[in-house]
């Protein structure tokens, strides 16, 4: 410990060290429940690429394992401390370094926040489209490290479809230049989608190219309220099916509509058994609304309430996005599953979850991005009651595998981590798994980049 901090200091100012063990502890996990954590050995706070540099080549002489961590709201464990590690915290890394409006493009350190970053390219009239629930907390380096989606998923994609270039430090502390800054460019392997969704098992990303959009209209929002989540996504399978491009199709089930209301009396209707929410960012969006509100109405909506203004829109979206943040309210604990299906197999999946709920006499509410297929099952339980919390690991595991069943993955957004290790050697197989163990083999042989996760 004590070579380790003297090193540490040799390349790094004071205020960039933790050690007061008190302070360190609070750097010890994420957001997510039944995953492990350990002690850090130190946590440093860098603000330059070469004190990162200085940081992992420390690290490689010692052989100390480094945790890349952001904003620590991820939901799988991958930020979670090992014990005696370097806690490395990006947060202080925060400067857009750059918005080019005619490259249309920004450069930004992985410490910027997701809203910080939207709003400020929104004053260039340009658009940032991955939209986490945890926007106004998450951060840049965070979203690429999990691959992070979003709300507006359906229509404008993923995190990893707007980084165009990283800049990496690698284990041993050199320095990596990935992709490029063009709007076309095929030189080589693609390196760049490699380090997207590695959980920081690759490389520390120290700085990233991103694509942007043109700011899109305002959208207006429709909900529909249904008898039963089947009619919900035979309604999500009609509008998919008829060429339709939503900006925002998303689904709450009773479950989840009671948790909102309950925490911020949002008026939502109680008696519905799924809530459809649709929105459109195109010129004619009542249009468009009125057009999809047809197809929920022929597929057996009781109700069709289509927004008439961008405020009120505003509020069925401020809806959806607390609903995670509600259904932590219904009990001690949550553990919030990722699962995405086939659009085709939606229904079957809510449905299988609200039978896997019955089985285990739990509360389980349902919010899901519908428009491609990624359900958030949100499993609430009294972590103070060990059958409770057994009951709830149990049926975790099974709404994976239901998920797999029914030819989805375990992991839609939120990444594997700590929490679904077991469970991603079932999706990959040996061959895969083969593979992407060599792959982490080249990057860090001395596996001490995030140790513990995705294998």
């Amino acid at each position: 410990m004590d070579d380790l901090l003297e090193r540490l200091r040799d390349g790094l100012p004071a205020e960039a060290l933790l050690t007061d063990p008190d302070v360190t502890a609070s750097y010890g996990n994420d957001m997510a429940s039944f995953c492990a954590a350990g002690t850090p050995a130190v946590v440093v706070l860098p603000r330059t690429v070469e004190q990162v540099q200085h940081v992992m080549r420390t690290a490689t002489d010692l052989r100390v394992p480094v945790v890349p961590q952001g904003a620590r709201t991820g939901l799988s464990g991958a930020a979670n401390a090992s014990d005696g590690c370097i806690v490395l915290s990006l947060t202080k890394m925060d400067r857009i370094l750059e918005i080019s409006p005619v490259d249309r493009i920004a450069v930004v350190e992985p410490g910027v926040v997701n809203a910080v970053l939207s709003r400020a390219v929104g004053e260039h009239g340009l658009y940032y489209p991955p939209d986490p629930s945890s926007w106004e907390m998450c951060t840049i380096g965070g979203n690429i490290g999990t691959a992070s989606g979003g709300l507006c998923c359906v229509k404008y994609g993923v995190t990893a479809e707007y980084v165009l270039g990283l800049k990496v430090v690698l284990a041993d502390g050199r320095l990596l230049d990935t992709g490029r800054r063009t709007a076309k460019g095929v030189a080589g392997y693609d390196l760049t989608r490699l380090f997207v969704g590695s959980e920081g098992s690759l490389g520390i990303v120290v700085e990233a190219v991103l694509a942007l959009r043109p700011q899109p209209p305002a959208q207006l929002v429709l909900a529909a309220e249904f008898p039963s989540a089947a009619t919900a996504c035979d309604a999500v399978c009609a509008i998919m099916e008829r060429g339709h491009t939503p900006s925002l199709l998303e689904i709450m089930d009773r479950t989840t509509v009671r948790a909102v209301n309950e925490l911020a009396n949002m008026g939502l209707p109680e008696t519905t058994e799924a809530l459809l929410l649709a929105a459109f960012d195109t010129p004619d969006p009542a249009a468009d609304l009125a057009a999809v509100g047809a197809l929920c109405e022929a597929a057996g909506a009781s109700e069709v309430v289509p927004a008439d203004t961008v405020a009120e829109s505003e509020l069925l979206l401020q809806a959806r996005r607390m609903s995670l943040t509600a259904l932590e309210t219904v009990k001690s604990a949550t553990m919030i599953d990722d699962v995405c299906v086939p659009r085709s197999k939606l229904g079957a999946m809510i449905d299988g979850t609200a039978a896997i709920a019955q089985k285990y006499d739990l509360t389980i509410g349902v919010c899901a991005h519908a428009g491609d297929g990624n359900t958030h099952p949100v499993v609430c339980f009294d972590h103070l009651d060990p059958d409770e919390s057994r009951r709830a690991r149990e049926s975790f595991d099974e709404i994976i595998a239901l998920g797999l069943e029914l030819g989805g993955t375990i992991t839609g957004e939120h990444g594997v981590g700590v929490l679904k290790k077991e469970w991603l050697a079932r999706e990959l197989g040996p061959v895969s798994l083969e593979l992407q163990r060599g792959i982490k083999q080249t990057f860090d042989p001395l596996g001490i980049l995030n140790p513990g996760k995705l294998f």
